[in-house]
């Protein structure tokens, strides 16, 4: 059935995001059950119910194309700029540890559905293949393993349907997890702390109110910032292209380098969080920066809801669903449970999780729309790392199950 709206009008559909978007921001802003579910995730639920209101279609180029390719590429460097190296050193380390135990969840996830959903459904194991790499890494990994192990394309199409429907579902049931007073009691949140404190400064005002306040901004400093933005993507992608063109080839180390120093992420974040640590009063005196960059993260995440649609899962997939969430779930109890053991903060925890299911993009974004700044360059580290192994632990499952 057509949407209302029809994915080549591009201009209704961009009036339609930004209004979301604007409305996301007043809300958060205004109200203090917003701010605590902030406004990246009430942007995502407003394309929830556009998408399965049938209003919006599930894909269109300016979704598909303009908002991942071009925005959400260009929010990141401008994130980065307060990520000094010296600063956040330390935080990778205990990150990338929750984040290796989440992986270790992603794994045991797809195991145990393939044992309760393998009769039911055909070809599981190579699901199970896919979403391990999907789980750890992202859509690249995916991609290789379907390919890897000859997954037809029916099964593949519907279960890129179920993810998109459980991605969105999580995201809000691990941003629930934040404001839980269950999770709060049992884990240490030194950031949740900080923003908080620096909430109840402000006189009763929202923590976005808050912490967006109003900051002096010119017409240099806009233009200063989308300079910096497109041209450290611009190096990225050419130096991610030169090294792929570099490395002919596949399999063992060959292969390994090839997708981790052939991602346009790894080379973003590596020339942002750099010249955030040798320039630190360059990137400082950058004002509006954040902010141009957060504003493209919630274009992303209004992006994310749109894919997900129920009725689809209905009709084609819904033990897909079903198979999918098993393998969330336990990726989070062992995020959880680990970080319980290992003495992690709730925000380390939450992120590992997001990095593991989401990719770097989805953690750097929920670090950014809780105000976590110093977790933002941690975030896209580990989760460009799942983008290494994430295929190598997907093809090991693919074959242990028998794809």
């Amino acid at each position: 059935m057509a949407s209302l709206i029809s994915p080549e009008n591009t201009w209704m559909l961009l009036a339609i995001t930004c209004i979301s978007v604007a409305v996301a921001v007043y809300l958060e802003q205004k109200y203090a059950w917003a701010s605590k579910l902030s406004g990246a995730v009430i942007a995502l639920i407003f394309s929830l119910v556009l998408v399965n209101l049938n209003i919006i279609p599930m894909h269109a180029q300016l979704f598909d194309d303009v908002i991942w390719g071009y925005a959400v590429p260009i929010a990141i460097p401008l994130l980065l700029l307060q990520s000094n190296l010296s600063r956040i050193w330390r935080e990778t380390g205990r990150l990338l540890f929750i984040f290796l135990i989440g992986a270790v969840g992603t794994v045991c996830g797809a195991v145990l559905g393939t044992v309760l959903l393998g009769p039911f459904i055909k070809g599981l194991p190579k699901v199970a293949a896919m979403m391990t790499g999907s789980y750890i890494g992202g859509g690249v990994n995916f991609v290789a393993l379907a390919d890897a192990f000859r997954t037809d394309g029916s099964l593949v199409s519907s279960t890129v349907v179920a993810d998109n429907l459980n991605m969105a579902v999580y995201f809000l049931v691990l941003l629930g997890c934040v404001g839980n007073s269950f999770f709060r009691r049992h884990y240490t949140h030194p950031h949740i702390d900080a923003v908080e404190a620096h909430q109840e400064s402000r006189e009763g005002r929202t923590l976005a109110a808050s912490y967006w306040s109003r900051k002096d901004i010119s017409l240099k400093d806009i233009a200063v910032a989308f300079m910096y933005g497109v041209t450290v993507v611009t190096v990225s992608r050419l130096i991610g292209s030169a090294v792929t063109a570099a490395l002919p080839g596949s399999g063992g180390l060959v292969q390994i380098c090839r997708t981790f120093f052939g991602s346009q992420y790894v080379w973003i974040t590596l020339i942002s969080m750099v010249f955030a640590t040798c320039f630190d009063k360059q990137a400082s005196a950058m004002n509006g920066a954040q902010e141009l960059g957060t504003y493209f993260i919630y274009l992303f995440f209004f992006a994310i809801g749109v894919p997900a649609s129920i009725p689809e899962i209905l009709r084609n997939a819904p033990l897909l669903f079903v198979f999918c969430f098993i393998m969330v779930a336990v990726n989070m109890a062992f995020c959880f449970v680990g970080g319980r053991i290992f003495h992690f903060d709730l925000e380390d925890i939450v992120l590992a999780s997001n990095a593991n299911i989401g990719g770097p993009t989805t953690a750097a974004g929920m670090a950014i729309s809780q105000g976590w700044d110093r977790l933002v360059g941690p975030s896209m580290l580990v989760g460009t790392f799942g983008y290494v192994i994430g295929t190598y632990l997907g093809i090991i499952v693919g074959s242990l199950l028998g794809a």
